[in-house]
């Protein structure tokens, strides 16, 4: 039997507005997200959707994160594509090795139930 863990999450980042401060330029919020720097974009790893209720939505994998986790919100062929408001805070994990990535973005989509991944479901 193989034991898989689900990983600590590295960075997490929420729905939130800027409080701007003296001389600080305006974030451009995308949908109430305006932390996207916190996110690595020359890492990969998974990512993970949650709404308000902590429920989550959707589970990804990337070998740049930042940009793969922005064109979730700008794509048109996204599974999300419809339900990017319901997105309240996202979870970032660091994971450099591709099989590594695969196994852990199938096994949190069937362990936690994802809502809109409809792909490497087993659960149903």
């Amino acid at each position: 039997m193989i034991k898989i863990e689900i990983p600590t999450p590295d960075i997490t980042i929420t729905e939130r507005k800027q409080i701007p401060k003296e001389n600080e330029p305006e974030i451009k919020d995308i949908y109430g997200f305006i932390d996207f720097h916190l996110i690595p974009r020359d890492k990969g790893g998974i990512f993970m959707f949650y709404n308000i209720n902590d429920e989550l939505l959707f589970v990804g994998k990337a070998r740049k994160l930042r940009q793969r986790i922005k064109k979730h919100f700008e794509d048109t062929v996204s599974p999300l594509k419809t339900h990017r408001d319901e997105v309240h805070k996202i979870e970032i994990c660091i994971v450099e090795d591709p099989t590594e990535r695969e196994i852990y973005e199938t096994y949190i989509i069937n362990e936690l139930h994802s809502k809109y991944n409809v792909d490497k479901v087993f659960y149903k």
